[in-house]
């Protein structure tokens, strides 16, 4: 589906120098001479380099449209990730590359979201938060619970999320994936 090169929008995935890549982010710029345009930072799906391009709205891009399918984390081995369709029970290696720094909230059994293009997985899509332990963080420091101010903690899988001073090792907590930020206290 062609779209103008202006209605780009993060999160959308196009085709661009024969190669598939998704919009991260976008910023409208509007020069004080010439013509505005959209400048746009794209990661490649396949390799994962990333690169900043302009496009005019005169321009039109090739927008793609992912399969998405419901899968389930199994293990990683050598730096691939495996996973297996929820109903035809099928398993999908997939490239740590692929996934990047979101490989670290990846637990067994997670339900995740697979996209494919023409059969071949390009990445993962993780719930929006996960709960976790904190394995370890500083104590409590008396008076200093009046402040609303968080102290940092170190996650059972080694991601480090500010959290509020009455959280303490061994506690459980919900964390955004997409921003790696503290939620609430699990229950």
């Amino acid at each position: 589906m062609k779209i103008n090169g202006n209605d780009i929008r993060p999160g959308n995935v196009i085709e661009h120098q024969n190669s598939l890549w998704r919009a991260v982010k976008t910023e409208h710029v509007k020069p004080g001479k010439g013509p505005a345009y959209l400048q746009v930072e794209l990661k490649n799906l396949r390799d994962g380099r990333k690169m900043n391009e302009r496009f005019r709205s005169s321009e039109t891009v090739e927008r793609v449209r992912l399969e998405q399918k419901d899968y389930q984390y199994l293990y990683e081995a050598d730096g691939k990730y495996t996973f297996m369709d929820s109903e035809t029970y099928d398993q999908v290696e997939i490239d740590g590359d692929l996934l990047g720094d979101d490989a670290v909230f990846l637990q067994d059994g997670m339900q995740v979201i697979v996209e494919s293009h023409e059969g071949t997985p390009l990445g993962v899509i993780l719930p929006d938060q996960v709960t976790l332990e904190v394995s370890e963080t500083e104590p409590v420091v008396k008076g200093q619970t009046a402040a609303s101010s968080n102290k940092p903690a170190i996650l059972e899988n080694g991601v480090r999320v500010m959290v509020p001073p009455f959280i303490n090792v061994g506690d459980k907590v919900v964390v955004a994936t997409a921003d790696r930020s503290y939620v609430r206290r699990a229950d």
